[in-house]
């Protein structure tokens, strides 16, 4: 069992909490198996408090739902960034215009007979 990490708590951690930096998300969900470097333990308390820094969403998963495993939350913190990642716009063909005589940047010279 672990302790929340929050600063002066001695409560037993209930759930782990992961940040996805590269799209502004905070993800709350069950107790991880294993202590994991970048993520925060924490117990029931402050794990129903919390709060995400302006402009970030906060992805909560109901705590006594899901089994857990190893990389519950790792996995969850990937397929979040998965799914905000940018789709490439595929480049639509570009037709050559239609030449009218010789043409420079925005002038047109057309041809004498006109």
């Amino acid at each position: 069992m672990r302790q929340c990490s929050r600063t002066a708590c001695g409560q037993l951690a209930v759930a782990t909490l992961t940040y996805v930096y590269a799209d502004s998300t905070v993800v709350l969900g069950p107790l991880s198996q294993l202590a994991e470097p970048h993520a925060y333990d924490l117990c029931a308390a402050h794990a129903e408090r919390l709060t995400a820094p302006l402009g970030w969403e906060v992805v909560r998963l109901d705590i006594g739902a899901l089994p857990r495993s190893p990389d519950d939350l790792l996995a969850l913190a990937d397929a979040v960034r998965e799914s905000r990642r940018p789709v490439a716009p595929v480049p639509e063909p570009v037709a050559a215009p239609e030449p009218l005589g010789r043409q420079h940047a925005h002038l047109r010279v057309l041809d004498g007979e006109g």
